[in-house]
């Protein structure tokens, strides 16, 4: 693996974990990064096609729902219908008359790149029935012990599962599809197969079941084995889904901006449609098993 791919992994990782760790408006502010970065990027992706989107408006639209997503979740939802209202009415008075592609980018755009990426503000920051430890400005959170990690705010322990469940994906699709890899999986990514993507799903199903154990989930046997492979799956589908894009704008990566990695998409989207369905399987299904 080429040092500068290392180094970028190294400096990513332990931003990523600084952010998840801190939460509060730390978290909020480095995921309203992200969403910039990754919607200039989807953007770019969507004009090499000749489509001309509402950019600048899909950004804003974004950032509010951000902002919705931390200090008033509950209304988070409402605001995306209502975002996607304004981007229609502003695309009605251009001077160049917009296309259904230009409607549908946009819309797209919000939802792939403003909307999905909430839900893990909300998971983090503004997770139903959890308390909201604070001790930092902001606020943030900083453990005052490492050596018991059950006794972290629920919303932190569960993003850091979660997030080691689709890092469990990628290691194992990358490193067994590598070397053991024979059966193409979709023509979509030629280089994915269906050795990596069936020890991808594995991965994460294992780190997920030992997670429910050591958390104590209800029905953890079976709560752990619906989450690595909800995960699992969901993490190998978004990744297709960015490649899938990029297959049909006609470049290799969705920008040039990590070293030996590409782009933000090209980081992020194993994380982008896992946003939502692990926020609901912690506040809806889960309850159920417990009842």
């Amino acid at each position: 693996m080429p040092l500068s791919r290392i180094i970028s992994s190294v400096v990513a990782i332990a931003l990523a974990l600084g952010m998840i760790i801190l939460g509060g408006w730390y978290f909020t502010f480095g995921i309203g990064i992200l969403i910039v970065l990754a919607q200039l990027e989807y953007f770019k992706l969507v004009r090499a096609k000749g489509v001309e989107p509402a950019g600048k408006t899909t950004l804003i639209v974004s950032l509010v729902l951000l902002l919705s997503a931390t200090v008033a979740p509950n209304v988070t939802d409402a605001m995306f219908c209502l975002g996607g209202t304004i981007i229609c009415f502003y695309l009605l008075f251009q001077p160049k008359i917009a296309t259904i592609a230009d409607i549908s980018s946009s819309i797209l755009g919000l939802f792939y790149t403003g909307y999905l990426p909430t839900f893990w503000v909300r998971l983090r920051v503004n997770l139903p029935n959890s308390i909201n430890a604070s001790n930092l400005p902001l606020n943030g959170y900083w453990p005052d012990s490492w050596l018991n990690p059950s006794q972290f705010p629920t919303a932190l322990t569960l993003t850091f599962l979660v997030m080691a469940c689709i890092w469990a994906a990628d290691i194992g699709a990358y490193t067994m599809g590598k070397n053991f890899g024979r059966t193409r999986l979709s023509d979509i990514s030629p280089k994915k197969t269906v050795e990596g993507a069936i020890f991808g799903v594995l991965g994460s199903l294992i780190v997920a079941e030992l997670g429910a154990w050591y958390f104590d989930f209800p029905a953890w046997q079976i709560s752990g084995v619906m989450l690595g492979t909800l995960i699992g799956i969901t993490s190998l589908l978004g990744d297709l889904t960015e490649s899938m894009m990029k297959r049909d704008a006609g470049v290799k990566d969705s920008g040039q901006l990590i070293p030996g990695h590409g782009g933000i998409l090209d980081r992020t989207d194993s994380y982008v449609f896992t946003a939502p369905l692990v926020y609901y399987f912690f506040t809806l299904l889960l309850p159920l098993l417990a009842a």
